[in-house]
This record gives structure tokens, C-alpha cells and sequence, in this order.
């Protein structure tokens, strides 16, 4: 078993359509679906997923909810609502009743914005919950993530996609290493191994694990073991390469570093941020 937790489904040719990705964009506007996860993903011996809602339509939680009734390989979904809205906390109420349901998708305002108790209150929610965090940051955002960590210290946040820094193959960016070093405190933060061929440098992403070895160094080395976690971030992944190789990259970082890794990066650690559901 192993669980890629960040992927998007969804499907333009819903009577709605969909808000994201825009129809110009013509690789990733098609009809994106369990089916189709598991053509690229079982290969590689990836079988189950955790949904990241892209959708900003409230209504999308529930088709995606509705969508793993019947898709074992669906272990877990984490939803998209803004917290400013006045009906946030009744709508994380409601979806909250679906045990697949397990957390929310932030964006970075949110991050500029915990100074404020409303929203404080909102983030609080979710730990009050027991749901998760996931968030999109970048490297000058870790000291913030370290911050609500340290406020909320029941809430499990996993930043999404290396936090954003640009890999190039060689030492990364000082800023982002710093804000590895925020965050390792904090045990209730995980970093996502996820959108890392995207961030390359060199389009299309290089194949080679090599170039990629001095960014997951950097993460090992400041969160270890424990706090690191698979994700692909398909189908948007093919805009840097294929699924194939998003795999193998993870996989020969991390079968070097012994077995017990391998699986807690593949498994257990993506089961501790999510509590995904065994199905």
C-alpha cells in the first residue's frame, strides 16, 4: 500500500463546467477522475489518494465526497472553503460529518492574516475538529507556519509542494532553509515531498534524483524521518513530467535512506498528518 496524498479530480464536462483549470490550459483541461489516477498511479505501486480541492465552489466538496462513495482508492479528502465567509464554520460543520473529510486547504492570506482572532478562530476550528491543515506557502511563509504551529499546537498543518523554493540541483534557497529550521520544532508540521518536478528549474524536469538530492537532504536533515510526506500533486505534475518519473525520484531518495523510511514516508507519516481512512 502506498498513498499519494495530493492529487485533483475533476470534470469539465459537468453541466457547470469547473473553475479551475481554465480551458485554455491544454493539458490539464479534460476529465480528471479515479479511474484515471489509477492508470498512472497502481504502475508504480501507489493504490490510494488524498483529494486537494483546487475548486473554489463550495459545492465542489460535496461532488467530490459524493465521487468516493463508490472509489475505494479515495482515502481521504481535504476541502476548500475560505474562512472569511459567513457560513464557514456550518459548512465545515456539515462536510465534517464525512469521515473522508479530513482538513482544509489554506491559502497564503490566511498566513497575513493571524494576527486577527476571526481567523485564528477559523484555523482553531479545525483542530477543535481533528481535521488537518494544508497550506501554500512559500519560503518566506515558514516563520508564520512555525508561529500558528506554536499557537495551535493540537492543529496538524502540512505545507504543500517543498514549500515553493526553486530547485536547481544545487544548495537551496538560505531563506527556505531558514524557514525549515522555524518549523522543526514543531512536530505537528509536516512537509509534503509534493510539486518538486514543478519547481525545477530546468523545464522539463530533469529525470536524474541527483539534481534533486540537495532539497530533500535539506528537508531530511531539518524534519527527519517522521514529518516528511508523499504526494505527486497530479495531473499537474505533467506539466514538468510524467507520473512515472515523480515517482522515482521519491522512491530513490528514500529507499536509501532503509525500509522503515520508505514506508513512513509512502504510509505512516501521510496516515499521522491526515488519519486517512483505511478502505
Amino acid at each position: 500500500m502506498i498513498v499519494d496524498t495530493h492529487t485533483h479530480l475533476y470534470d469539465p464536462t459537468r453541466p457547470q463546467g469547473i473553475p479551475w483549470p481554465p480551458k485554455d490550459n491544454e493539458l490539464l483541461y479534460r476529465t480528471v477522475l479515479p479511474k484515471h489516477f489509477s492508470e498512472v498511479a497502481n504502475p508504480c505501486g501507489v493504490t490510494h489518494t488524498v483529494v486537494v480541492e483546487a475548486s473554489v465552489w463550495v459545492e465542489d466538496n460535496d461532488w467530490i465526497l459524493d465521487l468516493a462513495k463508490d472509489e475505494p482508492a479515495i482515502v481521504g479528502f481535504v476541502g476548500n472553503l475560505d474562512p472569511q465567509q459567513d457560513d464557514y464554520f456550518a459548512n465545515l460543520d456539515r462536510l465534517s460529518e464525512n469521515e473522508l473529510f479530513r482538513g482544509l486547504r489554506l491559502r497564503r492570506k490566511e498566513l497575513e492574516r493571524t494576527d486577527d482572532p476571526n481567523t485564528l478562530s477559523a484555523i482553531k476550528a479545525l483542530a477543535d475538529r481533528d481535521l488537518e491543515m494544508d497550506l501554500l506557502a512559500q519560503p518566506g511563509d515558514l516563520a508564520a507556519v512555525a508561529s500558528v504551529a506554536k499557537a495551535i499546537p493540537d492543529l496538524r498543518i502540512v505545507c504543500n509542494h517543498v514549500a515553493h523554493v526553486v530547485i536547481d540541483g544545487n544548495n537551496p534557497d538560505p531563506e527556505w532553509i531558514a524557514g525549515l529550521n522555524a518549523i522543526a520544532p514543531y512536530p505537528n508540521v509536516y512537509m509534503k515531498v509534493s510539486g518538486f518536478v514543478e519547481r525545477a528549474a530546468t523545464q522539463p524536469a530533469p529525470s536524474d534524483p541527483e539534481y534533486y538530492k540537495p532539497t530533500f537532504d535539506a528537508m531530511w536533515d531539518a524534519l527527519g524521518e517522521d514529518r516528511l510526506v508523499y504526494g505527486s500533486n497530479w495531473p499537474v505534475c505533467e506539466r514538468a513530467a510524467p507520473y512515472a518519473t515523480v515517482f522515482a525520484i521519491a522512491d530513490a531518495f528514500f529507499s536509501d535512506k532503509g525500509e522503515t523510511a520508505r514506508e513512513k514516508y509512502f504510509v505512516e507519516n501521510g496516515r499521522g498528518a491526515y488519519k486517512w481512512v483505511e478502505r
